[in-house]
């Protein structure tokens, strides 16, 4: 079973990345595949059986979101609500005071992952229809938080430092689609697609593409994220 795959590979790449150390200005590190393990095992049980038409890869953990539940663009209420998954989240033993986890208990409410997840319960309804043909990772598990609070993106490490990250990732992305063996592995921002132009190479199947990162902080995701994803997919003829 692909799913069973996927839970050994996760639990390879949380082991491959514990050790890393990561200089200024990171100064907290949080990996929710291993303090979120039970909700993340939970999503690629439920979620990652069978072959998938797409599979759809972000950057890393958001603060609001995976952050907080173990899955990939884990807003809270998609996690729970639409996709039907719960279990332990359990406070990083190093944790910032400024990023607390808390869980599903967390009061905010990730706006990248209450986009991608609202457009995937528009277009396909319930979630067992979406994850049929399409499923959904993070390339990088890890968070980098600053002194101040605020997240460091894993292309701002140090060279050093971010090559055996890099090497690790690859391997999981690798051996994730090998398992999935989609049509279509798109990257979810600019990061992504770079990395999965690395990992797979360029010219060989599956396809790989781009669709527009939601984050709130590009202006062109403001200005309608759902209908520019749906604009881009059916340009690719990813669903024909």
């Amino acid at each position: 079973m692909s799913a069973s795959v996927l839970v050994r590979a996760a639990r390879g790449l949380c082991a491959d990345v514990a050790p890393l150390r990561f200089s200024a200005p990171v100064s907290h590190v949080y990996n929710p595949l291993d303090y979120a393990w039970p909700v993340h095992q939970a999503y690629l049980e439920r979620y990652g059986d069978g072959a998938k038409r797409v599979v759809f890869v972000g950057m890393n953990p958001g603060p609001y979101g995976m952050m907080q539940t173990g899955v990939p663009f884990g807003e809270i209420a998609a996690v729970r609500d639409w996709m039907g998954l719960s279990g332990t989240v359990t406070a990083p033993a190093d944790m910032h005071p400024k990023r607390p986890i808390e869980g599903f208990d967390c009061p905010r409410s990730e706006v990248s992952g209450r986009r991608l997840w609202g457009w995937a319960a528009a277009r396909f309804g319930a979630a067992e229809d979406f994850f049929r043909a399409c499923f959904v990772l993070n390339y990088c598990p890890l968070v980098f938080l600053e002194e101040s609070g605020r997240n460091l993106t894993p292309d701002k490490l140090l060279a050093a430092e971010l090559a055996p990250l890099l090497g690790a990732c690859d391997h999981h992305l690798r051996v994730t689609v090998a398992t999935l063996n989609p049509h279509w592995v798109i990257g979810v921002g600019g990061f992504a697609k770079t990395r999965i132009e690395h990992a797979l190479g360029k010219d060989v199947r599956p396809r790989i593409a781009q669709i527009l990162h939601p984050s709130p902080a590009s202006p062109a995701a403001n200005r309608g994220w759902s209908e520019a994803v749906e604009h881009r997919l059916d340009e690719l003829g990813v669903f024909d």
